[in-house]
């Protein structure tokens, strides 16, 4: 599927990025004040954000294509959770990767370059302008390191080949699109549940506002919290397959595995930390702290193997099965022991994701409050972020806002849609 050079704006349209932490997407704006989103794996219009440096071919894959050569066995590093590294101290630090020295910053602008050189041979022109999505906080509480985020972001555009680049709040994006299809004016909760952030907007929409040129005042409040997808997957992680590796487990002087290995193994951008010699020396040395030395056996086994991103990935797939099904998933865990595996039901994601559920609903209660809104309610709530579709998080919020209709949008190209339209 190519988009139409007729239909495109030719060479000095606006693209419209939702560089996300755990899928990617892209729009392009069209005539009227339209958008269309951009395949980006066939006809995928969503891709994983991740990068896969082949060692055995000494070649890098992307997306989904990144992901299978990783859980098929290939040699080689899976780089995933990469918007998680903006803000971060890592961003300017380097890892090896197939025997070189490689900076955290310019794996970001490498999966940057491969979004714009798909974009560009979808529309038959390389785009020079475009409008970044951005959460409402990269890092919370702490506006200077927020601020080297956008920076840092800033910089990969411009090293890709984009010279006009603008930002813009991804729930503001997200409420945009929605309001595309709205027949009357609306005040709406835009929830945007991404893999590392959860932002709230209320927003006033409709027809009529659409043709405003500046939406500033539409915009009644926003809130936002670093509190994503890839959270909800490390508490499940450890909450779940951790467990059977030792976290938790009473050593001989009845005090816990030391868990900073758990941690780590349960958080996609640090897993590969994991494997270097120090780490492994160190996981190494933990088996004085077992009782059940099996536990320290599989811990060493997954180290030694680099099963951390397969579980990881497992994690994430069991609470997408989990959240969809109202029955028990299983995650297997075979390929570390024989028959080894662990159930998740619906009442283990309300445990271990309580907390977290708690503290991203009150950031959105506190967007409401902080809009001052006469009946203290919205007219409606619209998620998107593929972490928005988690049953528990869309319970939580009913549960909150009693009464307050749930309208699920675009999941994955929502945002990239609304960031064309913010500069129609």
């Amino acid at each position: 599927m190519t988009v139409s050079n007729k239909s495109a704006q030719g060479a000095d349209g606006i693209l419209g990025i939702d560089f996300g932490t755990s899928n990617s997407a892209i729009a392009w704006g069209l005539p009227q004040g339209k958008s269309q989103l951009i395949p980006l794996e066939g006809d995928a219009l969503a891709m994983p954000t991740a990068v896969f440096y082949n060692a055995e071919e000494n070649s890098t894959h992307f997306g989904r294509e990144a992901i299978t050569h990783y859980l098929e066995g290939t040699e080689g590093r899976l780089m995933r959770s990469l918007k998680s590294l903006l803000g971060s101290p890592l961003l300017m630090e380097t890892t090896v990767i197939n025997n070189q020295l490689v900076n955290f910053s310019d794996i970001i602008t490498t999966y940057l370059t491969e979004l714009r050189k798909r974009a560009a041979q979808q529309l038959g022109t390389a785009p020079t302008r475009v409008v970044m999505g951005r959460p409402v906080h990269f890092v919370d509480d702490d506006a200077e390191r927020d601020a080297q985020a956008e920076s840092s972001l800033r910089q990969a555009a411009e090293a890709v080949g984009f010279t006009d680049i603008a930002f813009q709040f991804e729930p503001i994006a997200a409420a945009l699109d929605y309001e595309q299809r709205l027949t009357r004016e609306t005040t709406v909760l835009v929830a945007d549940i991404g893999g590392g952030t959860s932002d709230f907007t209320i927003v006033r929409l409709g027809p009529e506002r659409m043709q405003k040129t500046h939406r500033a005042d539409d915009v009644l409040a926003t809130t936002g919290v670093h509190i994503g997808g890839t959270d909800f997957d490390q508490k499940l992680s450890l909450g779940q397959v951790m467990p059977l590796l030792g976290y938790g487990h009473l050593g001989p002087d009845s005090r816990e595995v030391p868990n900073r290995v758990f941690f780590e193994l349960s958080t996609w951008h640090l897993i590969n930390w994991q494997y270097q010699p120090k780490a492994m020396a160190q996981a190494k040395a933990l088996q004085t702290n077992y009782t059940d030395t099996r536990l320290h056996d599989r811990l060493m086994r997954v180290l030694t193997a680099r099963y951390g991103h397969h579980m990881a990935h497992d994690v994430e797939q069991a609470k997408i099965r989990c959240s969809q099904t109202a029955g028990d998933t299983h995650i297997d865990l075979s390929y570390v022991e024989t028959n080894l595996t662990s159930t998740l039901g619906s009442t283990d994601l309300h445990t271990h994701l309580a907390h977290l559920l708690a503290n991203t609903v009150a950031c959105a209660r506190e967007c409401v409050q902080r809009a001052g809104l006469t009946n203290g309610k919205p007219d409606a709530i619209y998620l998107t972020g593929g972490s928005s579709a988690l049953r528990t998080f869309q319970e939580a919020l009913q549960a909150e806002f009693a009464g307050v209709p749930l309208v699920e949008g675009d999941l994955f190209g929502g945002v990239a849609s609304g960031l064309v339209y913010s500069r129609s």
